[in-house]
């Protein structure tokens, strides 16, 4: 009996030091995930596109140019362009998109690994309503952690801003709109764009200004690092620093909620697995008086969704419910 009490206590001794291991260098969990993962979708950075640059009609008759290089300074530097149709002069508003991920997975060619919907036929479905819609590739991890992606956004906006005449962009009505870890983008985005001192925290000098971002979308972001669940904390505390323990002064920087203020744009959340941190975001949009809406299922209907729910607009009532909102949303203050 003594022998076996002993070897429990080793045994629980080792499980607990491995666990620790784990939770202090996440890497290896979300390593396990990118490894489990790799040949379905994205997990890897590199200097070269996923696929050959395309410019061409699609079968739905919108007009793509894709594989465009952004810039020079960080891997996975590509994003694509979509048209309604052939017509690329039209003044359209554009709408800039960062998909979803975990940051250690998906792309602008297939979306979010961690949602059960498919986000192009979202995105065909969004640019039809009349928007340029770019869809942007951005940084994973090991090699990158926060905020890198978001610097590397902001290289995006730069290229967008100085190459507008080239693909017909009208860089003065801008919507940025994110789903999941690109929500997490979105929302910060937008408080470095409007709040100078977020944005020097992050030492992100914003090439948009306030004027021309005239609404952000947020796609069920989670923020609220303090109350993350155990598996929010590995992914998001492995982008912040490869570990689950974060400092205050990494929260502070991560959690924009609380750098929300009256010159935030106008923001359209879309809450369902992180509908905590919607509500969270919501009252601090009331509180600073800037004009939004918010979609959260369960507290209109008592439905719990799926993560990224709108992105099933073809086949479920619900979330074609979400997306008519937020179209008429976006559209109003793009116009």
């Amino acid at each position: 009996m003594r022998t076996f009490l002993i070897v429990s206590l080793v045994l629980l001794v080792i499980s607990a030091t491995a666990a620790l291991v784990a939770l202090t260098h996440t890497q290896i969990i979300v390593g396990a995930i990118q490894k489990f993962s790799a040949g379905t979708v994205n997990t890897i950075n590199s200097y070269d596109p996923l696929g050959e640059p395309l410019e061409a009609v699609k079968d739905n008759g919108q007009y793509t140019v894709t594989e465009i290089k952004y810039s020079d300074n960080h891997p996975n530097s590509f994003l694509d362009i979509t048209y309604p149709d052939k017509n690329r002069d039209k003044s359209r508003p554009t709408l800039i998109y960062f998909h979803g991920g975990g940051f250690f997975g998906g792309s602008k060619n297939v979306g979010d690994p961690l949602a059960g919907s498919d986000a192009t036929a979202l995105l065909d479905d969004m640019c039809a309503e009349g928007f340029n819609l770019v869809n942007i590739d951005y940084v994973l991890v090991p090699e990158y952690h926060f905020p890198a992606p978001l610097a590397q956004a902001n290289e995006a906006f730069q290229f967008l801003i100085d190459h507008a005449d080239e693909y017909h962009l009208d860089m003065g009505r801008v919507v940025i709109m994110g789903s999941s870890a690109g929500a997490i983008m979105a929302s910060q985005l937008g408080s470095i764009i409007t709040n100078p001192t977020y944005a020097e925290t992050l030492n992100i000098a914003p090439t948009l200004t306030p004027e021309q971002v005239k609404a952000v979308v947020l796609d069920d972001a989670p923020l609220d690092y303090d109350k993350f669940s155990l598996g929010t904390r590995i992914l998001v505390g492995n982008y912040v620093k490869g570990s689950i323990f974060l400092n205050r002064e990494e929260v502070r920087k991560y959690n924009n909620i609380p750098w929300v203020d009256s010159h935030y744009p106008p923001a359209f959340l879309l809450g369902s697995e992180y509908h905590a941190d919607m509500r969270a975001m919501d009252q601090a949009l009331n509180n600073a008086n800037v004009e939004h809406a918010l979609v959260d299922p369960l507290a209109e209907r008592g439905l719990e969704m799926p993560h990224g729910f709108v992105a099933s607009e073809r086949v479920n009532e619900v979330a074609k419910d979400a997306f008519d909102r937020m179209m008429l949303f976006i559209k109003q203050q793009a116009q």
